[in-house]
């Protein structure tokens, strides 16, 4: 046996009839030795092809039978390996162009192999294959070309919104806002550089230098600003570390540090920020030194209101005594009763809590106001210059009425009617003016 008849997988032979435009084929015999191969007395084995009949190798040591199958094997090998081309072809999925390779190699294969068969119909279906491939390569390397052009773009659009983060007065920055979108937009870099289509080197180095070099910016500014922040933070906590102080050092003082406390709450609020978890513990310091300034004044004031239920009580006594007042009818002995109790009251002194005291003395003051109305009434009808006002008014009255009589009686007796109505009806005026100063 020659080196060609090596050990090989043995596979049916898939032989394939010559399309329609071929050359037509010698009858085909009853055995596929017949039709394709042939064996000489010496073991030479031969393929017929289109040109003729070409030696394809020896096969000495064994039987005409197994000289031609060894080599028909070696067909089948080679029709297996079209089969499964035009499969992944239609398959689709693998690469057009990478299987046009394969294919080509395939048909350098058929050419002049070692093989017995129908070479000719194998390479035209190669020929075939390649040509399909050719094309399907062409709108892959298209698509390709747009994907790539599409993964370009959306690069860009992250380096652009990256440089427009980087762009931002750092003043106006809200950074745990950016520190999210910046952490974002890196994650959509990387998942395009994962899934995404594999860019041209030199765009792929140009849009991640600016993309690099923008997030840098921005880290930049960010350690600077929480640097600036933290010298702020510090001076906040030293400003009001030095208020809880003094508002510690009123403690002795009591209620009555209350007052200065409030002003140390004003320059608290003055004071700025020292940083969420330092401001919660700061201000529990500061405000528990308050808290016990007005617990003083707590207690102080529930003692004296415990100490005023008995006041209460006297004062609403004394709003019972006074109550009869306001129907006296002796308003001399009306005020002189009321200025005993006034002076009972004033004598009870002050009452807690505030609401309670102001409510009795709207009570008391009804009744000064009662007799107060009734003792300015009087003063009016009593006063000196208001009664002389009131004789002299009198007098021009009666003399009025008089005069008005005398007209009247003279018109009356003359028959003038309408001098007699204007008689009467001045007449009836002036008689209630005079009723009216009480004349």
């Amino acid at each position: 046996m020659t080196a060609d008849a090596e050990n090989t997988p043995v596979t049916p032979p898939v032989p394939g009839p010559p399309p329609a435009s071929a050359p037509t084929a010698p009858a085909v015999p009853e055995t596929a030795a017949e039709t394709w191969g042939r064996v000489d007395e010496n073991g030479v084995v031969s393929v017929r092809t289109e040109d003729g009949w070409r030696v394809v190798g020896e096969y000495p040591d064994g039987t005409p039978d197994e000289a031609l199958a060894y080599f028909e094997r070696k067909f089948a090998d080679l029709a297996g390996e079209v089969v499964l081309l035009e499969a992944r072809h239609r398959r689709g999925g693998a690469s057009a162009s990478d299987l046009r390779a394969t294919a080509l190699a395939v048909r350098e294969k058929t050419v002049d192999a070692a093989a017995v068969g129908d070479l000719a119909s194998l390479q035209r279906r190669l020929d075939a294959l390649v040509a399909e491939l050719e094309q399907a390569a062409a709108v892959e390397a298209e698509a390709a070309r747009a994907a790539v052009d599409a993964a370009v773009a959306a690069r860009t659009a992250l380096v652009e919104q990256m440089e427009a983060l980087a762009a931002r007065d750092p003043k106006s920055v809200q950074w745990k806002q950016t520190t999210a979108q910046v952490a974002e937009l890196f994650e959509q870099w990387q998942t395009q550089q994962k899934d995404g289509p594999r860019l041209p080197k030199s765009a792929a180095q140009r849009l991640w230098k600016r993309f690099r070099d923008a997030r840098a910016v921005i880290d930049k500014q960010r350690r600077e600003f929480y640097a600036d922040l933290d010298e702020v933070h510090k001076a906040a906590r030293a400003r009001k570390t030095t208020l809880i102080e003094r508002a510690e050092a009123l403690a002795p003082k009591g209620e009555d540090g209350i007052a200065a406390y409030r002003d140390l709450l004003d320059a608290w609020k003055s004071a700025g920020r020292a940083g969420k978890k330092a401001d919660d513990a700061l201000w529990a310091r500061f405000k528990a030194a308050g808290d016990a300034l007005y617990a003083a004044r707590s207690e102080r004031e529930s003692a004296e209101i415990e100490a005023s239920r008995e006041k209460i009580e006297l004062k609403r006594g004394l709003l019972d005594e006074a109550a009869p007042i306001v129907d006296e009818p002796d308003l001399a002995k009306a005020r002189a009763a009321l200025t005993r109790i006034q002076r009972r009251w004033d004598e009870i002194g002050r009452i807690f809590p505030r609401d309670t005291e102001r409510a009795l003395d709207d009570d008391l003051r009804k009744i000064e106001q009662s007799v107060r109305t009734r003792e300015d009434a009087d003063w009016k009808r009593n006063n000196p210059e208001t009664k002389a006002r009131a004789t002299d008014l009198t007098r021009q009255l009666t003399d009025a009425i008089a005069k008005l009589e005398s007209e009247l009686a003279a018109a009356e007796a003359a028959g003038d009617d309408r001098a007699a109505a204007q008689a009467r009806e001045a007449l009836a005026a002036r008689r209630t003016w005079l009723k009216a100063v009480g004349g």
